[in-house]
């Protein structure tokens, strides 16, 4: 199972859902499914925005977990 880490990466650096929104122009409800680890597929482009915000590399954002 694949798993974002959004809410950890958000939590240690103290940015809010509505602070990322602004950064990056990703929907608030767009960001809350990932946060919540809600969300099934995510586009390459908000991926990408993602990790330019928060200065990190996709790897840093998903976890491969066995089940």
């Amino acid at each position: 199972m694949i798993v974002n880490n959004l809410s950890t990466i958000m939590g240690r650096k103290r940015i809010k859902i509505k602070e990322l929104h602004e950064r990056t122009g990703i929907s608030r409800s767009t960001l809350t499914q990932l946060y919540y680890d809600k969300t099934t597929m995510i586009k390459l482009d908000t991926i990408d925005k993602l990790c330019s915000a928060l200065d990190i590399t996709p790897g840093e954002l998903f976890e491969y977990r066995k089940e």
